[in-house]
This record gives C-alpha cells, sequence and structure tokens, in this order.
C-alpha cells in the first residue's frame, strides 16, 4: 500500500523539499508503472479535461487548464506572447522633428504604443510593400507644435502654464483614413488604447509633425506586437499538513504562507491550524526554516493543473486572446497531421 501512495504522489505531485525539487520530470508514459495504462486515450482526456475561468477583468483574465501536459501548456503561453497578431507602428515617416529627441528613438517609442484596432479586421502586409492599403495598413499623423502662453504670469516656473503643448501625449495621434477606410470601418475607433503616454517633451519653437504606418505582425517578428503584457502559468499548490498543529506551533505555521493560506480555528478551546486555501500560496518555503514544523508540512503542486494568468495590452480581450491562440494551436496541429498524411511510407 505505501509502495502505491508513493507511485501516486510521484505520478500526480512535484514535491518541495528543503534543499530541492521531487518528481519534476513527467513520468506517466506507457509500460512506466507496472498496473498502469497510461496510453493516450482520446475519452479519457475528454473526460479528465476541464478549463475553469476563475477570475476576470478588463484587461486581465485568471484561468484553470486542467489534464495537460506541461509541453502543451507552454506551447499555449508561447502563442500567447508570440503568434497572436496585433496592429502596431513599422513605418514613420518625419516630416519634421525639432524635438531633442533623435528620430530613430522617436520611431521607436511610438512603435510600441498599442494600438486599439482588431487584427482580424486586416491582411498582412506584403514584403517590400512601401504605400500600404486599405486592407493591411492603418495610418496615424502626430502634428504637433509648442507654444509660449501670453496670459502666463510673469512670475511662473510652472511649464504647464507658461507652454501650450508642451507634452507631446499618445491622445495627440489621430486616425488618417486610407482610401475607402472610412466606409469599411464607419464605426471604427482606432486609436492608442491609453491617451496618457507621453511621447517626448517640447519648447517653445519645437515642433514634430510625422506619419505613422501601423501593420499586422506578431510577437515572434518584434516585441511591440505582442498582444499581452504578461502571459504565465503555475502549478496549482497543495499543502497538506501530516499531523495537527496547535497554539502557538498554528500562529507561527500562519505566518509562514502567504495570507488567507492557513487558518486557525478554535476547537475545544485549542488554537488548531488547518489549510484553507492553499491556491493563494507563492511556496517561499519560509517553513523549513523552522526545526519544529518543517516535517508536519508536506509542500507540492499538482502536475496537470496550471492556473493562467493572462494580462492584456489592451487591444484585444483577454477572453479573445485565449481563443485566438487555441485556433492558433489547432491549426499548428492540423499542418503536422497533414505533414504527416502527406509523407509517403516505405
Amino acid at each position: 500500500m505505501a509502495a502505491r501512495r508513493a507511485t501516486e504522489e510521484m505520478r500526480d505531485r512535484v514535491v518541495l523539499g528543503e534543499f530541492g525539487v521531487r518528481n519534476v520530470h513527467t513520468t506517466d508514459f506507457p509500460g512506466n508503472y507496472p498496473g498502469y495504462d497510461d496510453a493516450w486515450d482520446q475519452r479519457r482526456f475528454e473526460e479528465a479535461f476541464r478549463v475553469d475561468v476563475i477570475r476576470e477583468e478588463e484587461d486581465t483574465l485568471e484561468f484553470d487548464m486542467v489534464g495537460i501536459d506541461a509541453a502543451i501548456a507552454n506551447a499555449f503561453r508561447r502563442i500567447l506572447l508570440a503568434e497572436v497578431p496585433t496592429m502596431a507602428v513599422e513605418k514613420v515617416f518625419v516630416y519634421n522633428n525639432t524635438s531633442i529627441v533623435q528620430d530613430e528613438i522617436l520611431a521607436h517609442r511610438l512603435g510600441l504604443i498599442p494600438i486599439r484596432a482588431d487584427p482580424r479586421l486586416f491582411e498582412y502586409r506584403n514584403q517590400g510593400d512601401q504605400e500600404g492599403t486599405e486592407i493591411d495598413t492603418l495610418q496615424f499623423q502626430l502634428k504637433i507644435k509648442c507654444k509660449r502662453n501670453p496670459h502666463a504670469a510673469k512670475e511662473s516656473s510652472d511649464p504647464d502654464e507658461l507652454y501650450f503643448n508642451h507634452k507631446v501625449y499618445s491622445k495627440h495621434m489621430t486616425w488618417v483614413p486610407l482610401g475607402n477606410q472610412t466606409d469599411l470601418f464607419p464605426d471604427a475607433d482606432f486609436r492608442p488604447v491609453h491617451d496618457d503616454i507621453l511621447i517626448a517633451l517640447l519648447r517653445p519653437g519645437q515642433e514634430i509633425d510625422v506619419l505613422m504606418h501601423c501593420v499586422k505582425g506578431i510577437g515572434k517578428d518584434h516585441a511591440k506586437f505582442s498582444p499581452v503584457a504578461t502571459a504565465s502559468y503555475r502549478l496549482l499548490p497543495d499543502i497538506t499538513l501530516l499531523q495537527p498543529i496547535e497554539d502557538e506551533a498554528a500562529e507561527t505555521l500562519q505566518k509562514c504562507f502567504s495570507p488567507g493560506v492557513i487558518e486557525i480555528q478554535n476547537i475545544n478551546g485549542k488554537k488548531v491550524a488547518r489549510v484553507a486555501n492553499a491556491r493563494l500560496d507563492t511556496f517561499s518555503r519560509e517553513v523549513f526554516r523552522h526545526e519544529g514544523l518543517k516535517n508536519l508540512v508536506r509542500l507540492a503542486r499538482v502536475r496537470n493543473h496550471y492556473i493562467f494568468s493572462v494580462e492584456s495590452t489592451g487591444i484585444l480581450p483577454p477572453d479573445v486572446l485565449v481563443s485566438e491562440a487555441i485556433k492558433i494551436l489547432m491549426g499548428k496541429c492540423q499542418r503536422f497531421l497533414n505533414e504527416l498524411d502527406s509523407v509517403s511510407m516505405e
């Protein structure tokens, strides 16, 4: 019985010790464990696999993906980072720039400003195309000049009072329709995601006059096309108290974990610790610093339970990014199957 429990732990849990981590590698392949049928089965996978949405906000999404291997989880994360397309500034035509920001630095800053435009409405731009068309390019203009405020108080030293347009923000970027884009997108509101991104500082007489072409691209080509600020996953924590922990030891144990992980209950006049919500823990392993506690707690992570956190840059909602990433992953799988079918078997 003990051997079976040890096998189950090796198959299902990654165990964190004081000086290392056990059971890191996947071992559930056919024939590895006597008595276990680990051959992949579609029906069994469909029964075990599930996705649970835990928290959804305007630009953030937290969900659980259960019943998959680490390779699939990481492929999904990498697709979110590098292969879901967005629109970003690719070419900057500088007509006038008398600010202290060099042309190439200004172009780089403009390229990193996220643009609120659905990339699914556009095509990829042909390589070498300098002009762009209404189906593959969005055009923005930034034209601004700093002037003195003639009504500013003489004793004032505040630039906000002394000058007009001395701060160039992303809100000063305006969409200039190409071709028949006004008819193609009658309700469109193409603009930067945030209006308060500072681009440059000007002084009287200085001005910026540039034209920008936004194109469709992916993060694999340049980070400015990445649709997420962060996309990460972690394994679900699993904390087990091996025996009752009471009174002062319970209070010490509670301080060893993140807030909300351990709660103390009053049972028959004694303070007794229990695991309230292991999900909240970050596994600092602080408990191993206490000789009287380190052998009373088992820290582990559930091997096939992934907690995903996706934070969008605001270009597309995070739930849309997740669905697009799934479609891309499905397309990759289909291309692989097609390649297998096209290879002649000898």
